[in-house]
């Protein structure tokens, strides 16, 4: 038998390109090759090789990328009842050919390397592939394969035929392993400032994974930040320009003449007496305090007579419109409204 005898009695139209060329012992068994048939063509000099624990590579030299993220979810993957790793037990119409594999995903590093990072490293370069797991399963890490554990996988994103980890998550596990405080804070501004999330759902996975005891994680952390409110500043200076909306004075103080100071809004309509503030609190310890903060503010302000629109950075980028719909509301409501308190306007 050679690499190129066809593995029959079973077809291989139900597998995808990679699959042909990375394959596990189960499945290679269901296609009639026996152990020591395995054995032999893995020997030194032989045409396969064994990658990882259970997972053949189909061909003498080293491996592809591509070949390297399969072979490492056919590794992590759980095993299907009624088939192998990586094989759909009935492929659809729409994705004949994309291998599922059960509780196992991409995560770290390589995964944000395939959701289009230019901060992480190319594939080919990583030492390691970080595979995420339930944290319940008996598996070990394997040659190039770091298992990550987590009570509960997160939904994957597919990412060409590969389930990878959503961004925070990936991020978090990235972070983890590194001690280099220029490159977190790199993966964690191109998270920000290249759209694929929001400093909130970065800040909550580091605390999860309790990684904000790290001084350099946290000096990243604060960077994030104030990158994240800048880009929701950005934001809503297009929302209030793109959909017309009378100019505020913006990044302003209140206060009661003579009297205390109110607090800062982001952006303040005088004559409706509306106000719009941003809320980029990060998810730390001190969230119930910050809220009760923002409560505290919102209720005076309101007393006063002056309308607040509370709005999160995540609003502003996925439904825009219906913010500045709000917004336009609130203003055209002022003149059924009694005249609000004045208030000093002061520059923040």
């Amino acid at each position: 038998m050679t690499h190129n005898t066809p593995l029959s009695p079973r077809p291989l139209r139900h597998l995808s390109e990679v699959q042909r060329r990375v394959m596990t012992a189960a499945q290679l068994r269901s296609h009639g090759v026996t152990p020591a048939e395995l054995n032999d063509q893995c020997r030194p000099g032989g045409p396969w090789q064994q990658l990882l624990p259970g997972v053949t590579l189909l061909h003498p030299g080293p491996p592809t990328s591509e070949e390297r993220l399969h072979a490492a979810l056919m590794y992590a993957a759980k095993e299907p009842a009624t088939g192998a790793p990586g094989v759909p037990e009935q492929p659809s119409a729409e994705t004949p050919h994309r291998p599922v594999y059960a509780d196992a995903m991409i995560t770290g590093l390589a995964a944000l390397t395939l959701h289009g990072f230019t901060s992480s490293p190319p594939l080919p370069s990583l030492e390691h592939i970080d595979v995420l797991v339930p944290r319940l399963r008996r598996l070990r890490s394997a040659s190039y394969v770091h298992v990550v554990r987590a009570v509960g996988l997160p939904a994957p994103r597919q990412v060409t035929g590969v389930p990878v980890a959503p961004v925070p998550r990936a991020l978090a596990d990235a972070v983890a392993g590194l001690t280099d405080a220029t490159a977190v804070r790199r993966l964690l501004t191109e998270a920000v400032r290249a759209g694929h999330c929001e400093p909130a759902a970065v800040v909550r996975e580091l605390t999860q994974a309790k990684l904000l005891t790290r001084p350099h994680v946290v000096d990243a952390v604060d960077s994030l930040l104030a990158e994240g409110r800048a880009i929701a500043e950005g934001r809503l200076y297009r929302m209030v320009h793109k959909y017309g909306l009378p100019d505020p004075v913006w990044n302003v103080d209140l206060r009661l003449p003579g009297g205390p100071h109110l607090g800062g809004l982001d952006a303040y309509w005088p004559e409706q007496a509306v106000a719009v503030e941003l809320d980029t609190r990060a998810p730390r310890q001190e969230e119930d305090a910050m809220w009760s903060e923002y409560a505290r503010k919102r209720e005076h302000l309101e007393r006063l007579g002056i309308t607040v629109v509370h709005i999160t950075p995540r609003k502003l980028r996925d439904s825009m419109e219906q913010q500045a719909t709000v917004i336009r509301t609130a203003l055209m409501a002022a003149a059924d409204r009694d005249p609000a308190a004045y208030v000093v306007v002061l520059p923040r």
